[in-house]
């Protein structure tokens, strides 16, 4: 069963903390383009594309893989936000808000894969 993308609340979720890694990152310093700003960049969009590839597969079973592949993202960008934080390269009022809206997604997604069982 193939499900409509843009109805899935969790991937709109994921696109939106997606969109917010990506400004928070611009301040980053330089030399960090290719190391921690990159990183968690890529674990962001990583959250978002994995729910949306397991969204077009045609099985329950495989749209529960991508949703775990997903959710295994988003602690990869938890883990990141953490590190710029203690770098402080991102302040705690925005770290704080990232890690309840990454929460937030994962609960979601273990909501969906719960259904999809």
């Amino acid at each position: 069963m193939k499900n409509n993308l843009f109805e899935l609340k969790v991937w709109h979720k994921a696109i939106d903390m997606c969109e917010k890694v990506y400004k928070i990152t611009e301040d980053f310093p330089a030399e960090e383009k290719y190391g921690l700003t990159s990183q968690l960049r890529r674990s962001a969009v990583s959250t978002a594309s994995n729910i949306a590839e397991g969204a077009g597969r045609f099985s329950n079973g495989e749209f529960r893989h991508f949703l775990g592949m997903a959710n295994g993202s988003s602690y990869e960008a938890l883990t990141q936000m953490v590190i710029a934080d203690r770098l402080k390269y991102i302040n705690t009022t925005s770290k704080d808000e990232l890690i309840s809206e990454t929460d937030q997604i994962q609960k979601m997604i273990y909501g969906l894969q719960a259904k999809l069982s």
